[in-house]
């Protein structure tokens, strides 16, 4: 099981996983853009050179960062809203589970279901309003 913090950007992803990247003495573990998702051969051009996905390492976590795609009224981001924590399981039952309590009484962003990087994925905004994004991580221990 794993817990850790996902942090969404409107462009300047690149440079924050950078600064983060010198800040902690890391480096940047991964990073993707959204021309280099194979699972879509659709990318609008304002987005390919965003970032889809970068990761940092820090303190024995992964900080996870994301470039919102390009919205020119600004809707998708708001920043001081932009983090989502992640939990993720090598359970898929527990993944179910945690979706649908969070799910109640809160918002679906992403239902529960398989994309390119995980077997079973959901992005949820609890009653509370904090963001949860779910993944099925095979390699975490339960």
């Amino acid at each position: 099981m794993s817990l850790d913090v996902f942090v969404n950007f409107d462009g300047q992803c690149r440079d924050a996983v950078a600064f983060y990247a010198g800040v902690f003495d890391t480096s940047v573990a991964s990073l993707m853009t959204y021309a280099d998702n194979p699972q879509t051969d659709v990318v609008a051009p304002q987005d390919r050179d965003r970032v889809l996905y970068a990761a940092v390492p820090v303190g024995g976590h992964t900080v996870m960062f994301s470039d919102c795609p390009y919205d020119p009224t600004g809707a998708r981001y708001v920043p001081g809203n932009n983090i989502a924590l992640t939990f993720g399981s090598a359970d898929p039952d527990e993944i179910a589970e945690v979706y649908g309590r969070l799910a109640d009484g809160g918002q679906v962003l992403m239902p529960l279901g398989r994309t390119f990087f995980s077997e079973h994925y959901a992005m949820v905004r609890d009653r509370f309003g904090i963001i949860w994004q779910l993944s099925h991580a095979p390699g975490d221990v339960p």
